[in-house]
């Protein structure tokens, strides 16, 4: 097992030299005490790496701080983590408490743009994030020389007479690592078909994105969304500093996957820490669309990788452009993401 830069032990060697795994890293569960956070719970992961990440049990398993040795990843709103019971829904309401953090899910029956689709006024980004987790299970131990950190739980989202869907999350990582995985599995336990929408709302900021952080994505084309965004084509994967008034640019891209049937997303850095990457993969079977979110105004820095099993431009439009998914009763689909961050300097 690697930890820190040229320490490597085997699982003897490493336990000869503490007392408890918690001197290097593990999962504690923790609950917020104030303001509009107050009562939230969450689950630490700390890696032992330098990778540090809060699961927030009460907002659909969502991760919102993450630290890479000492250095921020994630944008944060200034927001926080507020309790789900103060999720407003209808039109932009969902912003009142949108976190940022570093993955804040959208879903399960719709997500992206708010509007009307038939008979249903559907806000912002769908409900997912305010739904409390339950049948929670927190485990640590080893597995072999791999020392495992992982957590699961259940999110529902269902009304009387109407749509019943309900998403089964892991969240994993192994002591030493600088990777982590999250795994969903959504299924329609209802009794007639609905519809799906899920996106992965990835919210990086300072020090991670700043003026010299590059965004590399194995596009194939660039679309973007309107004309606004149509101006800054050609800087939509480089940054700079926060700009007074800049209004938001959304990108759609066109992605290109390996012979492994993966894309892999980085986000780099060529200044902090010596030069820090992060990657993000997912296979585009699952998740076949790709947006970004562009905002570098000031104190709304930041960049948003969105992988997702639509567009972001509401349940309506999807449906109209034959994008929109329609579970029937009983079945699943699986979606997984990997992150992984590397100092580019260490690399071999």
């Amino acid at each position: 097992m690697k930890y820190y830069p040229g320490v490597t032990f085997e699982r003897k060697e490493l336990l000869d030299r503490i007392g408890s795994i918690s001197q290097i890293g593990g999962l504690r569960r923790v609950r917020l005490q104030d303001g509009v956070e107050k009562g939230v719970e969450v689950v630490e992961f700390e890696t032992g790496s330098g990778l540090k990440f809060d699961v927030l049990l009460d907002r659909g398993m969502d991760i919102s701080r993450a630290v890479f040795r000492g250095a921020n990843l994630a944008w944060r709103s200034p927001v926080g983590d507020a309790h789900p019971s103060r999720y407003e829904e209808p039109g932009l309401g969902w912003l009142r408490t949108f976190p940022g953090g570093m993955v804040t899910t959208c879903g399960l029956t719709y997500m992206g743009a708010p509007g009307r689709d038939g008979d249903q006024e559907l806000g912002l980004h769908g409900r997912y994030s305010s739904l409390p987790a339950s049948k929670i299970c927190q485990w640590e131990g080893w597995e072999g020389e791999d020392y495992i950190l992982r957590l699961s739980g259940e999110m529902r989202e269902a009304m009387l007479f109407g749509d019943n869907q309900v998403l089964r999350r892991v969240i994993e990582s192994k002591l030493g690592s600088s990777t982590f995985t999250l795994t969903d599995t959504v299924t329609n336990e209802g009794c007639r078909p609905a519809p799906h929408m899920l996106l992965y709302h990835c919210n990086f900021g300072y020090p991670l994105l700043d003026e010299k952080t590059v965004l590399e994505t194995p596009h194939s084309r660039i679309e973007p969304r309107d004309a606004e965004a149509a101006e800054g084509l050609e800087e939509a994967c480089r940054f700079g500093k926060p700009v007074p008034g800049y209004r938001e640019k959304v990108y759609f891209h066109n992605l290109e996957h390996d012979k492994n049937g993966y894309v892999s997303i980085f986000l780099r850095n060529p200044v902090l820490l010596g030069g820090l990457s992060l990657e993000l993969r997912y296979r585009p079977d699952q998740l076949p669309h790709f947006t970004q979110w562009k905002m570098i105004g000031q104190q709304e820095y930041v960049l948003g990788l969105e992988p997702g099993n639509a567009r972001v431009l509401g349940r309506a439009r999807e449906r109209e452009a034959g994008r929109l998914i329609t579970l029937e009763p009983g079945e699943a689909r699986t979606y997984r993401l990997e992150f992984t961050l590397r100092v580019l300097a260490e690399a071999e």
